[in-house]
């Protein structure tokens, strides 16, 4: 197997762009140089490939009314077409990048490029830098995020006082709960007590028949009193416990992923396939093996008697088998009848086997699938199951706690009209009692005064632990809410420091390419060219803001070796040039623009002596897969020979 790693090359064919009428050229990686004099279409040529990656800054021929570009990079092929309509032009097709911005400012470095220039021009750099990122973008994310993380401290800041209510709410719960207990206790000796007064009194039938019907119905509705109390908190035990059982299947339920029936019929599907397949597989095994036992047995001369019996082929229709029959050994061939080779039988027997064992590792293969999906199916199936199983459950306990809430409901409203009969009845035993009925009578009220007094505390009881429940359920999504609010925090840290990584990595490149620069070109009197980042109050409007600012500082030396702050007006051409070039290179290196666009272009260097325009080239050509230089051919010649040139276009 070879090693060799395959060269990605780009070709490139152009038709009535800039100069050119029809040329196809193919670049390879590394450096390409376009060699010629002005005016021989070099820069023509680098129109053709920024179109082709996506430009719209593209001339056409003057007398052509269509025009297009084709560029085939990795097998993948982009073409852009041109149209004429009027002044303007249009353009369709798919070229290599759907946005060119960050290519047409920090790759495609011809004469007229913004960035290269901005030096010379003493534009915003830090604008320029900055141009291709949607600032307004990131601070509405970051007025997003803020906006997210207020709603989640202001649900914090409730969860933290829900749980300051706790512990009151736990002290009430707990003194409530002594309360019942001691009123339950009051009301049962009441109860005795009225029941060993109505033991003793004695009054004839006659006289207090009336009276005691009445106390006979009062003790009957105070019964039944008793009994709805009792089935009341019967009725609530049963309640919180059905709740408790229908949360625990709501978190087991939560907790089960869904599993479509549409899913189980693509696995089922995919199972049948491969059931199919291996059926076929085995089948076309049991004929091979068909095969390899029969020849095996001629080989071993056990079949002599069918061999005899074989007719001798006619004319030219003679099977592949008998071909392939033949060796010193000879041996009578089973499908014609004529002697073949002992030899060849085997090592066609040898080849049957393989395939054979072949078809078995395919059946293997096939068979660990299907277990795998097998499986897969059997596991969806026991949580669907278990979901279906789950979701009755809960729609039963649903029903129940309905049930119970109505039963509740009936009960307190049947309590509620039992204690207003009793207070009628009261009533009316106070006209019809005399002096020996008072003393029971009182025992009644205070009775129904303890009756009444344990429903109140119950109902306030009920409400204590209805709130503490809930209060615990918030509580309960005070950890995802913390979490949320630490990613938020970061996510607005990485956002507010986005710009600042970007103007960092600007800065730093440019100040270490331009001091690698300029030492390797020799400017004798250049000391040293940076950037600096500054914070400098401006005006927008009516008021004051601070923004950041790129300060480009020239240093120069006297050669008596002193240095000094230069200005950019005071640069030589070619120091422009340099230092236009590298702000440009510190942009494709901060944007990352090698990951997206492989092509960087040049041209118009020529305020730049040939020397150094080889210095600077050799620098540049590891920053970029393809490399296309457009030079005067006195320039070209001062570079290396092992650059690919381009003299004709």
């Amino acid at each position: 197997m070879s090693t060799e790693q395959t060269v990605a090359k780009a070709q490139l064919s152009v038709r009535n762009i800039g100069g050119i009428d029809e040329t196809s050229v193919q670049f390879m990686p590394g450096v390409t140089i376009l060699a010629g004099e002005n005016a021989t279409n070099r820069t023509s040529l680098l129109q053709a490939i920024m179109a082709a990656l996506g430009s719209n800054n593209i001339s056409m021929k003057g007398d052509a009314d269509t025009a297009s570009v084709e560029m085939t990079i990795d097998d993948e092929t982009y073409v852009r077409e041109l149209t004429r309509q009027g002044t303007t032009i249009t353009s369709d097709g798919n070229p290599y990048l759907e946005d060119p911005t960050l290519a047409e400012l920090f790759a495609f470095l011809l004469e007229s490029n913004e960035a290269r220039r901005a030096v010379s021009t003493s534009a915003d750099l830090r604008d320029l830098i900055m141009r291709p990122v949607d600032t307004d973008e990131i601070q509405a994310k970051i007025d997003r995020h803020l906006q997210k993380r207020e709603e989640i401290e202001s649900e914090l800041e409730e969860l933290d006082s829900l749980k300051n209510r706790l512990p009151a709410l736990e002290e009430d719960r707990t003194r409530l709960k002594g309360e019942i207990e001691a009123a339950k206790e009051d009301l049962a000796e009441k109860e005795a007590e009225l029941e060993d007064r109505d033991a003793n009194v004695e009054q004839t039938r006659e006289e207090k028949a009336e009276l005691e019907d009445r106390l006979a119905e009062l003790r009957s509705k105070r019964s039944e009193l008793e009994d709805i109390r009792y089935e009341l908190e019967t009725e609530r035990e049963s309640l919180d416990s059905t709740r408790s059982q229908k949360r625990d299947l709501d978190g087991e339920f939560d907790e089960l992923p869904d599993a479509p029936v549409g899913e189980i019929e693509e696995l089922e599907s995919q199972i049948d396939r491969l059931r199919e397949q291996k059926r076929g597989l085995e089948s076309e095994i049991n004929e091979v093996q068909s095969v390899i036992r029969f020849n095996q047995e001629m080989l071993d001369g056990d079949d002599g008697g069918l061999l005899n019996a074989l007719e001798p082929p006619t004319g030219d229709d003679e099977s592949e088998v008998t071909d392939e029959l033949l060796a010193n050994e000879h041996v009578t061939c089973w499908t014609c009848g004529s002697e073949v080779p002992h030899e060849q039988i085997e090592t066609t027997v040898t080849r049957l086997r393989e395939l054979s064992q072949n078809k078995l590792g395919e059946i293997s293969d096939i068979e660990d699938q299907l277990d795998a999906l097998t499986d897969e199916v059997r596991d969806l199936e026991e949580k669907q199951r278990r979901r279906e199983q789950l979701q009755r459950r809960r729609s039963s306990l649903n029903g129940e706690i309905d049930r119970i809430e109505s039963s509740i409901e009936r009960l307190t409203d049947r309590r509620e009209e039992l204690q207003t009969e009793i207070e009628d009845l009261e009533s009316e035993i106070e006209d019809l009692e005399d002096d020996s009925y008072e003393e029971v009578l009182d025992i009644h009220k205070e009775a129904n005064q303890l009756e009444y007094e344990l429903g109140r505390l119950e109902s306030q009881f009920d409400d204590v632990e209805s709130e503490i429940t809930r209060i615990e359920r918030r509580l309960d999504e005070e950890s995802a809410l913390e979490e949320r609010r630490e990613e938020i925090i970061a996510e607005v840290g990485d956002l507010r420091t986005k710009i600042d990584r970007i103007e960092e990595q600007a800065i730093e490149g440019f100040n270490e390419h331009m001091d690698s620069v300029l030492d390797i070109l020799g400017y004798s009197n250049l000391e040293r060219i940076w950037l600096e980042r500054v914070e400098r109050e401006i005006r927008e409007g009516r008021r004051k803001v601070t923004k950041s600012v790129f300060e480009l500082h020239i240093i120069r030396q006297t050669d008596g070796g002193v240095t000094y702050e230069d200005t950019i007006d005071h640069l030589s051409e070619s120091e422009r040039e340099v230092t236009g070039l590298i702000f440009a290179l510190a942009g494709y290196l901060a944007h990352e623009v090698y990951e997206t666009v492989p092509f960087m272009l040049l041209d118009s260097l020529e305020a730049i002596d040939s020397d150094r325009i080889a210095t600077l080239i050799e620098y540049v050509e590891g920053f970029s897969e393809y490399l296309v230089v457009a030079l005067l051919p006195e320039d070209a010649s001062a570079l290396s020979d092992e650059y690919r040139r381009i003299s004709e276009i």
